[in-house]
């Protein structure tokens, strides 16, 4: 299937209920004019999941998960988990275990049976080398230590219902969580607010249809097109813009289900929200302990793994002639200025174009070209962003493991303090890492004359 930009996955819907079978093809053409480009279609017993493997072949848009759900936990025999091993072997379409799980909330089969028969899924899973799809209602700790005990490390929490604190949790252990229509209800502000506060890289989008449908459908019969709506609510709760989370999600539910649909192609030229990145080195002055480039190369669903560094005439046909653009940012994952003559070229042919310049910098140049390059960025450059990360030399050190040692800090200090004089806009920030004093970093910035920012932690991009 083509991958195009705004394409979103539906990582979870029953589609095969008689609710769907007057309008099915309709239901599709729906889904496709909604960019939804793949519905993982999910079982809940023996013969839901026949019929989602049994779509997933028809389809070359759908995928299948294959399961018993916890209501049926107590009439799970062997000939069951039998069925469900068979059925997961029969397809490459099958990219999960699932519906499984425990709902301590109508407590249908006894909870001794729900967390028997949800620890041999888990077991199946694990001997199949496939992901989890993990149903909990009103069984979190329950579900968390059984996911612990059996050590799963692949598999999502669908139609997450925990906290911010249970969503942390599941992420350190490789889970993601999904994001279902109840988002939309006015009275769900605890999902808002773990969405607002959680990694987006950690997160799937569903309808879980025909039910939840999100506002305005609500009460009504839900469906894969609407998993747009969910997606468009977490964009404006997190910043973004739809394309970003359809982009991110997807990526996930690559990297989760082995559904192909992520772009993988190395940018050069990035968007996230209304701003152009430009990713022209991979190379850093520093080599920082929180930097998430030593176990992913991906930023917000692009992937920066640069093959060489672009040359001017490559970087300004990454560019193009973009529109809707309020700044233009030389970032990346990389230092930029180590290529100061690069920016400088490209900044001032994108100045001609009427186009705002952001650098984001290490505060480091000065050092690596051994001399005062600001003066240099004069005119070009309208804002510079500098990472200041601590408030003394020491923790720097430690943080940064900068190759120019105890002056390394300092060096730092001084480029944002001197900045000013040829940038119009100076920020000095600091990420939001476990035993930074960020009041302290703030004092710096302000003894400094700039501005200070905080960049969370659990957030890149």
């Amino acid at each position: 299937m083509e991958k195009h930009a705004g394409a979103v996955i539906d990582s979870h819907a029953h589609i095969y209920y008689s609710d769907y079978e007057d309008d099915f093809e309709a239901l599709l053409q729906r889904a496709a004019e909604a960019t939804v480009a793949a519905i993982v279609v999910v079982g809940t017993d023996v013969e839901s999941s026949r019929k989602a493997v049994a779509l997933a072949e028809q389809y070359p848009q759908m995928y299948a998960a294959v399961g018993i759900h916890p209501h049926d936990a107590g009439a799970v025999s062997e000939e069951c988990y039998e069925t469900i091993r068979s059925l997961a072997a029969s397809s490459a379409k099958v990219v999960a275990i699932g519906e499984i799980g425990l709902d301590f909330y109508r407590d249908r089969s006894p909870r001794h049976l729900q967390e028997q028969v949800f620890r041999r899924f888990l077991q199946l899973a694990a001997e199949l080398d496939l992901p989890v799809i993990v149903h909990d209602r009103d069984a979190h700790e329950q579900v968390m230590e059984i996911i612990r005990s059996e050590s799963v490390r692949k598999g999502v929490l669908h139609c997450f219902s925990g906290d911010t604190a249970m969503a942390a949790d599941a992420a350190a252990l490789g889970f993601y969580i999904s994001v279902p229509g109840t988002i939309t209800y006015p009275s769900n502000q605890s999902l808002r607010d773990v969405v607002q506060n959680v990694s987006i890289e950690r997160m799937l989008v569903e309808t879980d249809c025909p039910y939840l449908s999100p506002v305005p459908h609500r009460g009504k019969r839900n469906e894969p097109s609407y998993v747009r709506l969910v997606a468009e609510k977490i964009a404006e709760l997190k910043g973004l813009t739809f394309d970003d989370v359809a982009r991110i999600t997807t990526k996930n539910s690559s990297d989760l289900f082995g559904i192909n649909l992520w772009d993988q192609s190395v940018k050069i030229a990035y968007r996230i929200r209304n701003s152009l990145y430009l990713n022209i080195t991979n190379r850093c002055s520093n080599r920082c302990t929180f930097c998430p480039k030593f176990e992913d190369f991906t930023v917000k669903g692009h992937n920066l793994l640069l093959d060489s560094e672009p040359d001017f005439s490559e970087v300004m046909a990454a560019i193009g002639q973009p529109e809707g653009i309020d700044e233009v940012v030389f970032c990346g994952y990389g230092e930029p200025l180590i290529r100061l003559e690069l920016v400088k070229e490209v900044a001032a042919a994108l100045k001609q174009r009427g186009y705002r310049i952001r650098i984001n910098s290490d505060g480091q140049a000065n050092e690596f070209h051994g001399r005062n390059i600001l003066p240099e960025l004069a005119g070009l450059v309208d804002s510079i962003s500098i990472s200041l990360n601590a408030p003394d030399a020491e923790m720097y050190q430690k943080l940064c493991n900068t190759p120019f040692g105890p002056a390394g800090y300092h060096a730092v200090c001084t480029f944002i303090g001197a900045a000013s004089a040829h940038i119009p806009q100076v920020i000095a920030t600091a990420v939001t890492i476990p035993g930074v004093n960020i009041g302290a970093c703030r004092k710096i910035a302000e003894s400094l004359g700039v501005e200070f920012r905080v960049r969370e932690y659990s957030e890149v991009g």
